[in-house]
């Protein structure tokens, strides 16, 4: 087990110490935000344990209703900022990941397909990927959210449709590579399916490139969850992201009380940068041509 390539990994890994504790930090929010339920001291979807009263208190407040410490103050709905940042990072990193692992399946398949059959199908599948890369982003999902709407289903589709072809871009590139090598070659000489070449030799070969593209996208889809939750487009009141909290207290911001802004920003930008950070590692390590 000491030899195998994981083993080998993560022995690589772990010698870069600011990957680790970035790893680190995103397990730690990972566990904190499934484990909110039982250690936050309210729930802020529960409207019935909201007390106007205690809205927009600050850090340290002590509510003489319920006896609550708010380690960081209230908003000004009444709700518990440490609790809603708690329940808000798991939001994020929920429509995070499954909007990183849809788009990665969509756009693996469609990339490593288009390499496969090339000709005239390669053609229209990527320059219809390339015309969709022309376009930002955040302008996409934009567009997308506006026109489905609210919902946690309709987010993770606007994300999937802006963020797919990035994979697709990827594993084409990779997929055409391995299209030539002889493997694949002995392969096609058998009476095998084509989705049986594509995802039983050539897709695990191209996965390298992919997780790597994959640990940029699931902190790009959280910032654009944010982005569009802030702006209005993403869920609705009744589920609060953290895009959500910056926006409810931003209003707050030039009379003094920061805190409803600025805590749930910073969880924020620690969850992103932390990802960005192991994925800057991972990416090193499976690419050789970036090792010092």
């Amino acid at each position: 087990m000491r030899d195998s390539p994981l083993a080998r990994f993560w022995e690589e890994f772990r010698a870069n110490r600011v990957a680790v504790v970035a790893l680190a930090v995103v397990v730690v929010v990972i566990v904190l935000s499934l484990l909110a339920p039982w250690i936050t001291p309210q729930n802020p979807y529960d409207m019935a344990t909201l007390r106007l009263a205690d809205a927009r208190r600050p850090p340290g407040f002590v509510s003489p209703g319920t006896g609550i410490t708010h380690w960081l103050g209230t908003d000004g709905q009444g709700r518990d900022v440490l609790s809603a940042i708690l329940y808000g990072l798991r939001v994020s990193i929920e429509i995070g990941l499954a909007a990183g692992v849809i788009a990665f399946s969509l756009g693996a398949t469609l990339g490593t397909f288009a390499a496969y059959f090339g000709g005239r199908i390669e053609a229209l599948i990527m320059r219809f990927i390339d015309l969709q890369l022309s376009f930002p982003a955040i302008l996409l999902a934009l567009v997308l959210a506006a026109v489905l709407g609210q919902g946690k289903w309709q987010l993770i589709a606007a994300l999937v449709t802006a963020q797919y072809a990035y994979f697709a871009r990827t594993a084409h590139g990779a997929a055409s590579a391995e299209r030539s090598k002889e493997y694949v070659e002995a392969a096609l000489s058998t009476p095998l399916k084509p989705s049986t070449v594509v995802f039983r030799h050539i897709l695990p070969n191209c996965l390298p490139p992919l997780i790597v593209v994959a640990t940029v996208q699931v902190a790009n889809s959280i910032a654009l969850e944010a982005t569009l939750s802030f702006l209005g487009l993403g869920l609705p009141v009744s589920e609060p992201s953290l895009g959500m909290l910056i926006a409810n207290g931003f209003q707050y911001l030039l009379s003094g009380r920061y805190w409803i802004s600025i805590y749930p920003g910073i969880a924020l930008i620690v969850l992103i940068a932390s990802i960005n950070l192991v994925g800057d590692q991972v990416r090193d390590q499976l690419n050789p041509r970036l090792r010092r």
